[in-house]
């Protein structure tokens, strides 16, 4: 094995430096793990942009799966109980701090944790082999790992982004009883809105509208199950569009899945008196959003939930749901439709910024 390791490093905003350093040290508590592959999420573009986070410089790319190739000797088991060793894939969840009230008190929304990280998003003074985008990262003590040995390297890539639409779902349920005749609106298809459309189609749910204003985006949200296809560009009216379909009633529930403040606004539109709607396509702050509190709320009586990103349970949930997808001929692995070397980043960047594509993925193997 080499001494020493490529790590991709956001250095300025729109710009990506590779460089190489020699492989970091792990005592008995830590892995070191051969990066295989990493996914590209939104929250990477973002960051690239314009560092809404003030992370710079930082080692991003937390979609990635990889091999391990060293293991301290009090590393035996990932979070599920199942057995590691070297040369099992793996893939990484939230690192919660342990110490916040939440940690200490709430154990059930652990995700909300204050100081929590996860990696390709630490900055600080070891800002280095602790995100995906390179060819090794270190994983220290105490993290949430998952052995997923058992799946290929592209199903692998999508654990995480399949764990955020697990978590959507679930608090979803906490306001809407999910039935097979369920009119569901799903406003967004990007790879979070199209995994999170196919979730809902495995759960039995029949009348699925699609909505986006990219039609290749549409046309394969359509194999994933959608009964309905919106789009908003050629379309004059989707909300009545969406009460045509609905036998002018609207949506019973709605997931808005877009980073848009204008689609968070118009969602409400959607949704008939006494629905749901679960917002998740803000992870950044991308602005304000408007709504009516007479009319879309007090006076339909709507019901509202955010979902922000996943717990460790959630991950256990989303591998399942992945494989099953497999099983009954999803196509969840067209979701990946670019790659690149690590070389490529920027470019690999810029094609995310361009809306190019679905999922963009950085593979090293």
């Amino acid at each position: 094995m080499s001494e020493t390791g490529r790590i991709a490093i956001l250095t300025g905003e729109k710009h990506i430096e590779i460089k190489t350093l020699p492989l970091p040290e792990i005592n008995d508590d830590e892995m070191l793990v051969k990066v295989e592959a990493v996914g590209i999420c939104g929250t990477d573009v973002h960051e690239y942009k314009g560092d809404p986070f003030g992370y710079i410089p930082i080692h991003l790319g937390h979609e990635g799966t990889g091999e391990v190739v060293k293991i301290g000797k009090n590393v035996t088991q990932d979070y599920c109980g199942k057995s590691l060793k070297i040369g099992d894939k793996i893939v990484t969840g939230l690192k919660p701090c342990g110490d916040c009230n939440i940690c200490q008190n709430q154990p059930e929304n652990i995700h909300l944790c204050p100081n929590g990280s996860i990696y390709g998003l630490m900055p600080g003074k070891e800002a280095f082999f602790n995100g995906w985008f390179g060819d090794y990262i270190k994983i220290n003590r105490d993290s949430v790992v998952f052995n997923v040995s058992d799946m290929n390297q592209d199903l692998r890539m999508l654990i995480e982004p399949a764990a955020v639409v697990v978590h959507a779902v679930e608090k979803a349920k906490e306001i809407y009883n999910f039935k097979h005749n369920s009119n569901v609106v799903i406003q967004g298809c990007g790879p979070i809105g199209l995994l999170l459309l196919c979730l809902v189609r495995t759960m039995g749910v029949r009348n699925i509208i699609a909505i986006d204003g990219d039609q290749g985006r549409l046309d394969l949200a359509k194999k994933f199950g959608a009964k309905h296809l919106i789009n908003i560009q050629s379309s004059n009216a989707p909300i009545g569009n969406v009460k045509t379909l609905t036998n002018g009633n609207g949506a019973d529930f709605a997931f808005q899945c877009t980073g848009s403040p204008k689609a968070a606004s118009t969602v409400w539109k959607y949704v008939r008196s006494a629905g749901g709607i679960c917002e998740l396509g803000f992870f950044v702050n991308n602005g304000e959003a408007t709504y009516n509190p007479h009319l879309d709320v007090c006076n339909k009586e709507m019901k509202l939930v955010g979902s922000w990103t996943y717990q460790s349970k959630d991950w256990v949930q989303a591998i399942d749901f992945l494989k099953e997808s497999e099983k009954q001929g999803w196509p969840v692995e067209q979701l990946i439709t670019h790659r690149f070397s690590l070389e490529e980043i920027n470019e690999a960047m810029e094609t995310n910024i361009r809306m190019d594509g679905i999922k963009l993925a950085i593979v090293l193997k």
